[in-house]
């Protein structure tokens, strides 16, 4: 069992440095030229496999994209609820708090966000990498639901539902094409505008 078990490993390591090399190779390609700059030959070759071999890993240059975003998208949400739960402000500001670092992240690379929300709203909710990319979207909503439970404005109960409308804000205000010359902090002063009317016509009685 023991010599069967080390080629074994040997093979998960490969996998796991070639996922590495193509992920790598995806990123900077992607931040260099935009998604749509970009082929999946030119990612194989700066990845030093064949193409079959980058298809074992993601059947498209869609998931390609998903893989990659997927690692910025789950470290600004991280970053983002550390900075509200640090932060000593009101609910609605520590809401806008963890967005801030959301909305730097989507627009970091504008066509690159843009297509990276799109696969993810419009694509097989089934296929793995988009599983994990609305997986994370999941977790941004739960952690604005936690944050509007504090609200005295916001019902317990609708919480949740707010927390939605607030993500779809979120979406819009970063994909939108009339939007697209806005700065960051235009795209989060709006945001906030937003978020504000949704709680003050949402309030409780």
């Amino acid at each position: 069992m023991p010599a069967r078990g080390i080629p074994m490993r040997r093979r998960e390591r490969a996998k796991q440095e070639k996922r590495e090399r193509i992920m790598a190779a995806a990123q900077e390609l992607f931040a260099e030229h935009g998604v749509s700059g970009v082929t999946t030959q030119q990612i194989a070759d700066r990845a030093g496999i064949a193409i079959g071999t980058l298809f074992r890993y993601a059947s498209t240059k869609a998931e390609l994209l998903i893989m990659v975003q997927n690692q910025k998208f789950a470290t600004a949400i991280d970053d983002g609820l550390a900075a509200a739960a640090a932060a000593g402000q009101s609910p609605i500001e520590q809401v806008l708090t963890l967005i801030r670092p959301v909305v730097t992240c989507v627009r970091e690379h504008v066509e690159n966000g843009r297509t990276y929300l799109h696969e993810l709203v419009l694509g097989n909710p089934a296929e793995p990498y988009r599983k994990q990319g609305l997986a994370l979207a999941g977790r941004l909503e739960d952690g604005i639901t936690t944050l509007l439970t504090r609200d005295a404005r916001v019902d317990t109960g609708e919480a949740a539902t707010v927390a939605r409308v607030i993500t779809a804000i979120i979406h819009i205000s970063t994909t939108a094409t009339a939007y697209l010359h806005r700065s960051d902090q235009e795209v989060l002063t709006d945001i906030r505008e937003q978020v504000q009317a949704v709680l003050k016509f949402g309030s409780k009685p």
